[in-house]
């Protein structure tokens, strides 16, 4: 494909509408900013293409391109597929945790994170749970929430008018989905709420995904619904979404960990439970320390959402969401001591994950991830990502409430500490 006139491949570029870069700049940051960012067609062009294009930009080296060109699993289609204007690929160190015991089961759990203690804390985490039976895991239905957004024209007994058509709309929102239906999915519930200072009634539509997180299939419902709901309501049609917030797609874990697993040369196990259960309640009542400890659960459930190709940043916006539900942002796991003085800790968060459609299916890594856990249904699969978010949890507790976050943190993080003073020794070797 031919590059279009206006966007420019080398740095002295001199067609019309370019300003040729100041030979005497001092980097590649100044060279950017003598050139404009506007590169009409870019899309358009292949990845090598948009590559050579932004390598003159910028003035990357050789070295800089071949990283970023550097597909690794993928390739240039499914980069296109899965990025706008890709270039190339950013690639995820991919670790596996170990120890993991969910419902009698082992399980290994792939973790796709750059931070090295993540892996170590999970796995640890697992360990001390395994001395006392492992996880305890359950999930809810795969129900996802579509959002139908209607303005009212006048007053009227929206509340009647809708209880009368529900089952109908219901119907209306399930045509043409016989595949899904007939795997026993499909929209299954329907209610609305009315917002006085907008004068608009939102319709809570909730479906059944089954195997897929769903975004596709409840916006496809939704906005169908949304087409015959003037005919009933005098009404306006606003937003036509799924939420992010699935209150009714839970994942729940829990564990028991006796006071004897704490044990060690400097600590009493009973001192450090006693420990863990007063952290958990300072997370409770104060909101700055809520938030460290729910990034610190994340940091355990975002890099098994990575690995397996699941949305998670939609995953964080509705679980932080639900951090918050009673009016205050809170812990999202609850750590007590038991009657017999050992460590119980539970958490029940959204988690709406799925193991088929879009990246997920299409991935080469995120298909041998599941292949590692032993190719989990989405309900499964929901559990043991909120089963390593309380594991994360508890390892970190543990660190707090006994020598300290550091000693092990920079232990491992001592690794990328020691690698930047050689890099920098070659550097100043070379020069």
């Amino acid at each position: 494909m031919d590059t279009p006139d206006n966007i420019p491949t080398r740095l002295d570029d001199t067609r019309p509408g370019l300003t040729k870069p100041d030979t005497r700049h001092t980097g590649p940051a100044d060279t950017v900013a003598r050139l404009s960012s506007r590169l009409p067609g870019f899309y358009e062009l292949s990845i090598r293409e948009r590559l050579t294009v932004v390598a003159g930009l910028a003035c990357l080296s050789e070295t800089d391109r071949f990283h970023i060109g550097h597909f690794g699993s993928l390739n240039g289609e499914l980069a296109d597929v899965f990025i706008e204007n890709a270039v190339g690929t950013f690639s995820m160190p991919l670790g596996v945790a170990t120890n993991f015991l969910v419902n009698g089961k082992n399980v290994l759990v792939p973790m796709a994170v750059e931070e090295s203690s993540v892996l170590a804390g999970a796995s640890h985490g697992a360990k001390l749970a395994r001395m006392g039976g492992g996880f305890k895991t359950s999930a809810t239905l795969p129900i996802m929430t579509g959002q139908i957004q209607l303005f009212l024209k006048s007053q009227c007994d929206f509340d009647g008018i809708l209880a009368a058509h529900k089952q109908d709309l219901i119907a209306f929102a399930n045509h043409g989905h016989d595949r899904l239906i007939a795997r026993g999915g499909g929209a299954c519930d329907m209610d609305w709420r009315y917002i006085p200072e907008m004068r608009s009634v939102v319709i809570h539509l909730y479906i059944d995904t089954r195997e897929a997180m769903g975004a596709n299939i409840v916006n496809t419902m939704c906005e169908r619904v949304s087409t015959i709901m003037p005919e009933i309501l005098p009404c306006d049609i606003g937003l036509r979404i799924l939420t992010n917030l699935t209150e009714r797609r839970l994942a729940s874990a829990e564990c028991l960990i006796p006071a004897s697993a704490f044990d060690s040369p400097e600590y009493k196990g009973k001192d450090v439970v006693d420990r863990i259960e007063k952290a958990y309640l300072f997370a409770k009542y104060d909101v700055h320390r809520a938030t460290t400890n729910n990034k610190g659960i994340m940091n355990g459930i975002d890099p098994v959402l990575i690995a397996t190709g699941n949305d998670w940043r939609a995953i964080e916006a509705g679980v932080h969401s639900w951090a918050c539900r009673d009016g205050r942002y809170s812990p999202l796991a609850v750590w007590r001591k038991t009657l017999h003085g050992d460590l119980h800790g539970s958490m029940e968060i959204p988690m709406a994950v799925g193991v088929v459609g879009g990246v997920t299916k299409l991935h080469p890594t995120a298909q041998a991830s599941l292949r590692i856990m032993g190719n989990p249904d989405a309900s499964t699969l929901a559990q043991i990502v909120v089963a390593t978010g309380l594991a994360q949890n508890l390892s970190a507790l543990r660190a707090l409430a006994s020598e300290g976050i550091q000693r092990g943190h920079m232990g491992l993080h001592r690794k990328n500490l020691d690698m930047l003073e050689e890099w920098a020794s070659r550097a100043s070797s070379n020069n």
